[in-house]
């Protein structure tokens, strides 16, 4: 079915089209001509910005036409609250999913919240493998388009029915991979509410195919120790402390304990005719392990399930723990250590970075919307339990503790070093975004234009020696190291400096070394 709708509303054909067409016309007429850009400048990267256009209601920020980057093609899937589009973009060809939202049916302030949420932490998760890509969101007068990664491979639950058969092992491994995509979500502050095989899409139609999630229209941010209130979610899949109203991140875990069960069974295992009759079921807590096929499953796989729908969310396994149970880690595969969790990755990429390369991230760090860095300011706040607008040392150790991250405070005072960029023995506000800011941000033209012409002083199209050392002591980030050396590390024409392209290949290096390595087939 492609990638699910959520988060707007639904609507007919016609009227989605319609609302696609947004104000097309008046934003041509607003748009200037640019100058062409200095030398070794893309021509696709303009030098100068267009008139700026009316705010949207919604993202709060200027309305664009989302058919002046697309192609919107055929329906993928419909959902209760919105439709979802094959789109391609009209330079590269490459193909998107469109996910339309009605402006007309976002009927009171929550309804907007909702959807400024879910584009603030899809692009909060941006750039973690297993997760569904933000490419962009755009408003107009009439609606809300979000372009996303395509997910080809369709729904996960329909390939496995296809195949006509599942093993044990084949659902360990799948339960590993969700489970980690949930950790990841956790760590950095985000609850999903709303975990369910529908919400599990292959990205291509191979074997091995990666596992993508999606659908954060119920998403929320949470800090540790915050409970939530409102039921949201999928019947099925609704953990007791949800209907109880007072629940946190543990919700998920059950959710992804009622999928493990459906995956080795073939059926739910709170199940009822009626919706009230499921949720009883749900507050009983009773899980039938007697009949077919559980009488054939391992002592072991009926453990873990057992262990991820305890109704006590206080007793049921933690994300890192489901991951280290023996069933989960048979084949060896599943690390004995703690998950590193996705803030304290970013402290070490970022540690190891150059110079140059920091300074450049600084400029970019400050070019995001809010809408961008939203869920890493509601990081930051997290960790800064004194509310003084900085992080010391004991609250950074404390903040990565919270997130199950063990460190010695040698390399707790290590990450502090690498992100303190001004020296003063706390991180501050910018210094934390600069440090934490998601790579693929740096994918996008304009955020990386931007950043070289902060360099280009004299706006010849080349980042001289003089240049570079100007701008690493603008930022008091000059370490005492030849700037020769520097330029050499990325003057891949040995021309003495820095043209554009060779910029943007060192900003976008090492971008996908977070990435995984290739996962055996799911299917066994």
């Amino acid at each position: 079915m492609g990638n699910c709708c959520c988060g707007g509303s639904s609507a007919t054909d016609n009227e989605a089209n319609n609302e696609e067409k947004g104000d097309t016309q008046q934003q041509q007429q607003q748009q200037q001509e640019v100058s062409a850009p200095p030398a070794g400048v893309p021509a696709a990267v303009s030098t100068s910005s267009p008139m700026p256009s009316a705010l949207g209601t919604v993202l709060g920020r200027p309305m664009e036409d989302v058919r002046s980057t697309y192609n919107i093609g055929k329906e993928l899937g419909r959902g209760q609250f919105g439709v979802t589009r094959l789109c391609s973009h009209k330079t590269t060809r490459e193909q998107f999913a469109c996910k339309t939202i009605a402006k007309r049916k976002l009927t009171n302030k929550e309804d907007i919240e909702d959807v400024k949420r879910e584009v603030q932490i899809m692009h909060h998760l941006t750039g973690q493998p297993n997760i569904v890509e933000l490419k962009g969101a755009f408003e107009d007068k009439q609606s809300v388009h979000l372009v996303m990664e395509l997910c080809a491979g369709g729904e996960l639950f329909d390939r496995i029915i296809a195949e006509g058969h599942y093993t044990e092992r084949a659902a360990a491994s799948l339960l590993r991979t969700i489970v980690q995509i949930v950790h990841t979500c956790h760590s950095m502050g985000v609850i999903h509410r709303d975990l369910k095989p529908e919400n599990f899409l292959l990205l291509n139609k191979e074997d091995d195919s990666p596992l993508k999630a999606t659908d954060f229209g119920l998403s929320a941010f949470y800090k540790p120790g915050e409970e939530f209130k409102d039921i949201v979610g999928s019947a099925y899949y609704i953990a007791p402390e949800v209907l109880k109203r007072k629940y946190g991140p543990e919700a998920d875990i059950w959710s992804i304990g009622v999928m493990l069960y459906i995956l080795l069974s073939g059926f739910p295992p709170f199940w009822s005719e009626s919706e009230n009759g499921i949720f009883n079921a749900i507050l009983r807590g009773h899980i039938d392990f007697s009949s077919d096929p559980w009488p054939q499953i391992s002592s072991q796989a009926k453990d873990v399930v057992s262990k991820m729908l305890n109704s006590d969310p206080k007793k049921r396994l933690t994300a890192s723990q489901v991951l280290s149970h023996p069933w989960i880690k048979e084949d060896g595969e599943a690390p004995d250590i703690p998950l590193d969790n996705a803030v304290l990755n970013k402290l070490k990429q970022f540690k190891a970075m150059s110079q140059f390369k920091k300074v450049a991230l600084r400029v970019i760090a400050g070019c995001l919307s809010e809408e961008e860095i939203m869920g890493l300011k509601e990081m930051f706040k997290g960790m800064d339990t004194d509310n003084s607008g900085t992080i010391t040392l004991e609250e950074l150790k404390q903040g990565l503790a919270k997130q199950g991250t063990k460190l010695s405070e040698y390399e707790v005072q290590q990450l502090m070093e690498a992100a303190d960029a001004d020296g003063n023995g706390t991180i501050d506000y910018d210094e934390f975004i600069t440090a934490t800011m998601h790579m693929n941000r740096m994918d996008r033209e304009d955020h990386l234009y931007h950043a070289f012409q902060h360099f280009d002083k004299d706006n010849s199209g080349y980042i001289t020696i003089e240049e570079l050392d100007q701008t690493l002591r603008e930022y008091g980030m000059h370490n005492g190291r030849d700037i020769r050396e520097i330029i050499s590390e990325v003057d891949t024409d040995h021309d003495g400096r820095i043209n554009y392209d060779e910029f943007v290949a060192m900003m976008r290096k090492g971008n996908s070394e977070s990435n995984p390595k290739k996962r055996r087939d799911l299917f066994v």
